[in-house]
């Protein structure tokens, strides 16, 4: 199935909305990207203010790994030629109660040092390295078709060492597991309500969740597309 596409319209991402036989909550996820036009943000934020509760992603607190990790994409919106924008939905303000299951700066950085030496030496030296390419190329990143999204293991996910391991279930797998910890939940003391429960987090983490959603009773039901880089230049 697929989560973020890329096509001759440009790059979109699939709302996809999931309910279980039964009744009871419906979960709708919103699969983002941290950058995009302002447009995409302004239709998540409008479809989320119809929402009852939101589950959003987002590591509070200091870091370093976490500031380091995210300027490969921060440096996008900096070059204004690309017309990106860096998320900028207020879910605080938006009139909805939400809750962000996901784990702190600490955690993160703890995690972080316990990976394998080699694995910390090689993400550092990346990060400047694509940064510099995503301020330059950022618009035409977004565009590529590597920037697609399936709930599928990538060829590169199936390949990948042993040592990356423990990178990714700090990076995806272990924050998956925080999200969909918060909607079962929800679920749980919610059972009998007829209510919608969004859930927006990175496209990246959208399979791991699915997964975790499956294992409740949930099945996609419906999905439809919103434009997150339009293939017209602005």
């Amino acid at each position: 199935m697929q989560i973020i596409e890329n096509s001759i319209v440009g790059t979109r991402s699939a709302v996809l909305r999931l309910t279980r036989r039964g009744g009871g909550p419906a979960i709708v996820i919103f699969p983002m990207l941290h950058v995009a036009e302002p447009q995409f943000f302004r239709a998540v934020e409008a479809r989320l203010r119809e929402c009852d509760l939101l589950v959003v992603e987002g590591i509070q607190g200091a870091s370093a790994a976490v500031d380091g990790l995210t300027a490969t994409y921060r440096v996008m919106p900096v070059n204004e030629e690309s017309g990106l924008v860096e998320d900028d939905i207020p879910y605080g303000d938006l009139g909805v109660p939400f809750v962000a299951p996901d784990i702190s700066g600490k955690e993160f950085e703890e995690g972080f040092q316990e990976l394998p030496w080699k694995v910390r030496a090689l993400t550092w030296a990346s990060v400047p390295v694509v940064s510099i390419g995503q301020f330059f190329t950022g618009r035409r990143t977004l565009l590529s078709p590597d920037i697609e999204v399936n709930d599928l293991p990538t060829a590169q996910e199936e390949l990948r060492s042993a040592q990356w391991d423990a990178f990714f279930d700090l990076v995806l797998d272990r924050r998956d597991g925080r999200a969909v910890a918060a909607v079962a939940e929800v679920v749980r003391q919610r059972a009998d309500e007829d209510i919608e429960i969004a859930v927006v987090y990175g496209a990246r983490h959208v399979p791991g969740i699915l997964r975790g959603l499956y294992g409740l009773g949930y099945r996609v039901v419906s999905a439809d597309w919103l434009v997150v880089v339009s293939a017209q230049e602005t």
